[in-house]
């Protein structure tokens, strides 16, 4: 389980699951942009714990995309599941670079995260079901649209030759009467 995946492909961003999540798990998506993670943050230089959620045992919220964290998150947690622990190791160009973050993160600094992935949800506003899903849906309620119109359509015409049956009918009773009552005419 101790294998490392460089997430960026030059090393930059490295990451190694050190709880797996289960197989079903929830990840982040573009319709489950919105992540809560625990985590701990340390220098990989001396191993200074710099920033902390585990402390106070709360989480951070964030919205992936949106540029709001390091580069080096916005590519590792996107790989994760809800549940999993991972280790990120950044190097400064997908971290905070050569300006670092005073006092506590130095310039050109390597950052080692321990990560875990608590939740994924959609933005507010946002239903759980994802938008192929509502597509899906809307192509259905699309579908049983027509097919009712189609059954209405069909109906209507059905009505309409019943009622012109009706009225032919009744024309041929009419006619029929017609000509019975010329031949029943009185003679002078």
């Amino acid at each position: 389980m101790s294998d490392s995946i460089d997430l960026s492909g030059d090393g930059g961003v490295v990451k190694t699951i050190l709880r797996k999540a289960k197989a079903d798990a929830l990840c982040p998506s573009d319709d489950l942009p919105l992540v809560d993670v625990q985590y701990e943050g340390t220098l990989a230089e001396t191993g200074e714990v710099f920033d902390t959620t585990r402390m106070d045992n709360t989480v951070f919220s964030f919205e992936l995309g949106k540029g709001s964290v390091i580069q080096a998150w916005e590519i590792a947690v996107k790989t994760m599941k809800v549940g999993e622990v991972a280790k990120i190791t950044c190097k400064p160009e997908f971290a905070y670079g050569s300006a670092g973050s005073p006092p506590d993160i130095p310039p050109d600094a390597t950052l080692i995260f321990e990560v875990e992935l608590v939740a994924c949800k959609p933005r507010k506003g946002s239903s759980v079901t994802s938008v192929s899903e509502e597509r899906a849906r809307l192509e259905e309620l699309k579908k049983q649209r027509e097919l009712a119109a189609a059954a209405k359509e069909e109906e209507k015409k059905r009505r309409e030759e019943a009622k012109a049956a009706a009225a032919a009918r009744i024309q041929a009773k009419l006619e029929s009467k017609k000509g019975q009552g010329k031949g029943k005419g009185k003679a002078k």
